[in-house]
């Protein structure tokens, strides 16, 4: 049976300095959450690929809930026309709120900002304390040394062999929905895979 996504947390990057392709990836993204009614919660940035998916959500009629640190706000950091700007004390509450209410988690390329959001989220899922599907949109090839690393922790017996059912990777937005719905249960019993 199918899962019912109503809102997902997307990481992604605020550089303006990327190729193409991301932009190009990100704002197909937005526009299939979008048309699926799909609410999108991300870090309330204007510019960057996290500009380009909640512009081209919200042209789409889409929900955009950004969720944004005082300090950024102050700095003018934020996306002007999001359907809710949610500001937090600091980046780790930022996280926190990001990821509560969401049904999954999508990681579009990023930066090391990017990348600490969706490793945070893969170990609080190890740890059980969440059991939501993790998708990493993978245009241009671009986590595969993240997965090449996620393996070898594996094959180090770092993580279980089990564990790499916790993310999935996708080279294309049409596929990040289909791999949410088809993403492997994850219950609080996996914390008894936690420690080896």
């Amino acid at each position: 049976m199918p899962r019912a996504i109503q809102n997902v947390c997307v990481y992604c990057a605020s550089s303006q300095q990327a190729r193409p392709v991301f932009y190009q990836a990100a704002a197909e993204l937005g526009q299939i959450l979008a048309k699926a009614g799909i609410s999108i919660t991300h870090g309330g940035g204007g510019v960057g690929l996290m500009g380009a998916i909640a512009d081209a959500a919200l042209a789409a009629g889409g929900r955009v809930v950004g969720v944004l640190p005082e300090f950024m706000h102050e700095l003018e950091w934020g996306h002007r026309g999001l359907s809710e700007l949610i500001l937090t004390a600091d980046m780790h509450e930022r996280k926190t709120r990001m990821l509560e209410d969401a049904d999954a988690v999508i990681a579009l390329p990023g930066g090391c900002g990017t990348l600490e959001e969706l490793l945070e989220a893969i170990t609080w899922k190890q740890l059980a304390l969440h059991g939501k599907p993790i998708v990493m949109l993978n245009m241009a090839g671009y986590f595969d040394p993240l997965a090449a690393v996620l393996q070898r922790t594996i094959d180090e017996k770092f993580m279980r062999p089990e564990h790499s059912q916790m993310w999935t990777l996708v080279d294309q937005p049409a596929d990040v929905l289909p791999a949410i719905e088809n993403a492997p249960p994850w219950g609080p019993s996996a914390r008894n895979l936690a420690a080896l």
